[in-house]
């Protein structure tokens, strides 16, 4: 998959004055696999490179292989096959604890019968550190992370978010050349986690050292990285800064996962009127791309097929009927309200596509449709019927049986009716049943192939 180059991170954390010097590791995994003994691919052929003091995330659902590829890099788990390079070295076969990594979990791993101040020494005491030294850099750092007073407490004294900082108050004090987190906030609740996520981004900045950290949440991946890192069952999705896999994600399953409300993902017949248009049939409705859009020339090609189109909430701005422009008509199937806005789910007769393991699970479709339609050959139809190429300037033509796809299948997808996500101010003077024209930002596009890659003219 893509993978974005995303510019050279240099902070200046590394004489600081309570982290002391340090010096910032740099990750690259080259081809880097992980198979169990029971056959499951967790980690499939990933590459990746974090840069000096880069805030690298992994996100994706649960058993996607994100801590497992974290687990690696730690040398808690050896790859299958590939190289984890650490500062440009080769480090399949070095021990753990030769890595210079410090790692957070999910649980915090603090020892019960430690205090707060013993549990945040513990690395300097087994690595032989003098104890006048030690305790100097233990108030240091329990100091910067606002538990200086509560050092003499025992963890089952602390609240989880003081708990959650004596934890980061022991890997911190190592000095360790790179942080890795495995979902250091899911414990937590959603207001200390928006809390917590900025000091952590904040703090790590200040530090000036290399992070890589796992987490299933968008939130966390979009608000404190510099970088994410999106994987689906073991493969690597897309890599970029949040504005590039949030504004151009390279693959359909990017596109769903990213974004609340979700992107609105419709299936979109081509019909190419040449040096005028390319009308995308909705089912009932047809938004029209200019001829003059550069992305124009990319979707001509799919003349004749059937592709995604995907919509966003803030690219549907509500109008009157009969405006003019590029207009959908609906009614509103049904309101949502969220206090600060309200969300209108329309029925404009298209069809909808679905990824359906979002959240790390896969759901049978309902109805007689049997298996999922999947993203796979060239004559794999989204509609589950295939559709022969119409000469350009014709209408497309549908007809013959289903062919099974010859191509690898990314994921599984199903149909059902559209309801377009639209976003409306708090508590509108509508209802249910009630119509609504949306306008469409024909520059806020997103186009899929039935392989769930992006159709574009370029690549960031």
């Amino acid at each position: 998959m893509c993978q974005g180059d995303g510019a050279r991170h240099s902070h200046s954390g590394a004489g600081n004055r309570w982290l002391g010097e340090v010096t910032v590791t740099t990750v690259a995994l080259k081809d880097v696999s992980k198979v169990f003994a029971d056959g499951t691919v967790a980690v499939d052929k990933v590459n990746l490179d974090v840069n000096d003091g880069e805030f690298m995330v992994l996100l994706g659902p649960s058993g996607c292989g994100k801590s497992t590829v974290l687990r690696m890099i730690a040398g808690l788990e050896d790859p299958s096959s590939g190289a984890v390079l650490l500062d440009g070295e080769l480090a399949n076969d070095i021990p753990p604890r030769d890595r210079r990594v410090a790692m957070v979990f999910q649980d915090f791993a603090l020892y019960p019968h430690m205090s707060v101040g013993d549990n945040i020494a513990f690395p300097l005491r087994l690595s032989g550190v003098e104890t006048a030294s030690r305790q100097e850099r233990v108030a240091d750092v329990a100091s910067a992370l606002g538990i200086g007073d509560v050092l003499a407490r025992k963890p089952s004294q602390l609240s989880g978010g003081q708990r959650q900082r004596v934890a980061m108050g022991r890997a911190i004090v190592r000095r360790p050349g790179l942080f890795l987190m495995d979902e250091p906030l899911s414990n937590l609740d959603s207001g200390l986690r928006a809390e917590l996520r900025a000091e952590i981004s904040g703090l790590v900045r200040e530090l000036g050292v290399s992070t890589v950290y796992v987490t299933h949440d968008q939130a966390e991946a979009l608000t404190m990285a510099d970088r994410v890192a999106i994987m689906r069952k073991g493969v690597l999705q897309d890599v970029g800064t949040p504005t590039e896999v949030y504004g151009r994600p390279a693959t359909l399953y990017v596109a769903a996962f990213l974004g609340s409300p979700r992107m609105n993902l419709l299936e979109a017949s081509v019909y190419v009127h040449l040096d005028r248009y390319v009308a995308l049939n909705l089912g009932e409705q047809t938004l029209y791309l200019p001829w003059t859009d550069l992305r124009a020339r990319a979707v001509s090609h799919y003349h004749g097929e059937r592709i995604v189109v995907g919509l966003r909430a803030e690219a549907l701005t509500p109008v009157a009927p009969g405006s003019p422009g590029d207009v959908l008509q609906g009614r509103i199937r049904f309101l949502e309200h969220h206090g600060h806005e309200s969300l209108a789910y329309l029925d404009i007769g298209a069809t909808a596509i679905v990824v359906d393991d979002l959240a790390g699970t896969a759901v049978e479709p309902a109805g007689a449709g049997g298996r999922l339609r999947r993203f796979g050959g060239v004559m794999q139809r989204l509609t589950g019927r295939s559709v022969g190429r119409a000469a350009v300037g014709e209408q497309p033509a549908e007809s013959g049986p289903d062919r099974e796809s010859v191509l690898s299948d990314p994921g599984r997808h199903h149909r059902r009716p559209a309801e377009l996500a639209v976003r409306l101010a708090p508590y509108p003077a509508v209802t249910p049943g009630h119509p609504l024209a949306v306008s469409v930002r024909m520059d806020a596009l997103h186009f899929f192939d039935e392989r769930g890659d992006r159709i574009d003219v370029g690549w960031r």
